[in-house]
Parts: C-alpha cells; sequence; structure tokens
C-alpha cells in the first residue's frame, strides 16, 4: 500500500486575459450561465452557475503531443496515461540558455519524467519571460533523452526549444520519438531531490487537439 504523499503544484493559474506566449491570444473566461439566469430554470434556494473559456490550446501550463508537430502524430485522446500520470521523476537543475546533452549525465533517465529546472519561470507575467535568451534544449540534448527512454520531458521555461530561428529540433526529436513535451512549468524551487517523487500532468481527452494546458503536479513522500 502507497504511503502518504505531499503534493506540489507545478502549473500556473489560467486567469482571464492572461498572456502565456507572446502573440498567442489570452483566454475568455465568462459566464454561459450566471447564478441569476438560473433561477428561472430551478426551484427557490437551488442555483447554479456555468462557466465559458474560450482559448487557444497553448494556454498555462500545457502538454504537446506528437500530433502538434508531426501530421502523423497520436493526439490527446489517443495520450496514453502511462506517459503522463505518476512517472517517476528526474529533476535537471540546468540554467542554459542553451542546455546540451551533458546536463543530463549521470542522472536516471529511462522510463522517467525528465523535468529541467532552470528558474525562467520567475520572469512569468513580465515582459522578460518572452523576450528572448530563454533556456532551451539543443538537438543533441533532445537525442540524448530519445535514446536514454525517457518518458516525457518537461521545462519551466517559455519553449524547450530557442526561437531565434523557426527550427524547433527538441520538439521536433521528441514528440517524434512518441515522447510528451510540458511547457511553462512553475514552482520547481519547492521540489525537495526524493527519489521516489512522481510527475504527473494530464490533459482533457479531447479527439483532434494536439495540445491542452494541464494540472501538473509532483508527489513526494510525506511525513
Amino acid at each position: 500500500m502507497m504511503g502518504p504523499m505531499r503534493l506540489i503544484d507545478v502549473s500556473h493559474v489560467v486567469t482571464d486575459g492572461m498572456t502565456t506566449y507572446p502573440g498567442l491570444p489570452g483566454p475568455r473566461i465568462t459566464d454561459h450561465l450566471t447564478w441569476e439566469a438560473s433561477h428561472a430554470t430551478y426551484a427557490p434556494g437551488t442555483e447554479f452557475q456555468i462557466g465559458r473559456i474560450e482559448m487557444v490550446a497553448n494556454t498555462g501550463t500545457y502538454l504537446d503531443t506528437p500530433a502538434h508537430r508531426h501530421r502523423d502524430g497520436w493526439d490527446l485522446a489517443d495520450l496514453p496515461l502511462e506517459k503522463v500520470a505518476m512517472v517517476p521523476l528526474t529533476l535537471v537543475d540546468a540554467a542554459g540558455p542553451a542546455i546540451d546533452a551533458t546536463a543530463f549525465d549521470g542522472h536516471e533517465l529511462a522510463g522517467r519524467a525528465v523535468v529541467v529546472r532552470t528558474g525562467w519561470s520567475r520572469h512569468w507575467g513580465t515582459e522578460a519571460y518572452g523576450a528572448g535568451g530563454h533556456p532551451h534544449l539543443t538537438a543533441d540534448a533532445a537525442r540524448a533523452l530519445v535514446d536514454a527512454g525517457a518518458r516525457l520531458v518537461g521545462i519551466d521555461s517559455i519553449n524547450i526549444d530557442g526561437t531565434a530561428t523557426g527550427e524547433r529540433p527538441a520538439h521536433t526529436i521528441l514528440l517524434g520519438a512518441g515522447i510528451p513535451v510540458v511547457e511553462h512549468l512553475c514552482n520547481l524551487d519547492a521540489v525537495p531531490d526524493a527519489p521516489a517523487a512522481t510527475f504527473t500532468a494530464v490533459p482533457v481527452k479531447v479527439a483532434g487537439m494536439a495540445t491542452f494546458p494541464v494540472r501538473a503536479f509532483v508527489a513526494v513522500p510525506g511525513d
């Protein structure tokens, strides 16, 4: 039987009008049914609110499936839960901006959620977050993770790739190998060095979509 666990939230809150990636529209959060309007339908003393959200898939902390980059890749509806739920965590500290394969030397990678802690999330909500020069993986780093058998790769930066050019080698290599990518993680400083920690980032099961926000969290053995 699994003992007590402490859960550490490592995902951003989605708020009305927020900016995740410069140039992409922020979410619009409204009421489909207000408390007051529901009074016309339900008995006195019974009321409901139904919310509505309009957003692009790349909002907040989100997960990319292979279909985000590759036309023949599987999407959210075909995402195996074992790739994103209770996956053994390997936390790697690397500042970048270009993070190469040597950052993963000596780390256990096979079958694990490899999360790169860069500290870039401290810029969230400021112009600096998307101004360029952010930490990202090189092509060699992505290949090393594929060769090592990583199950998922995450980062607390605006993009797992550099954006100075139109090339996206990390997305291409990782998603091409069926390894989901989670971007815009946060609060990783609160994650301790716990060998038994696991990582979970499960999106909604939507057919025909490749990317969606997640509630990402780390579970560590509790007291």
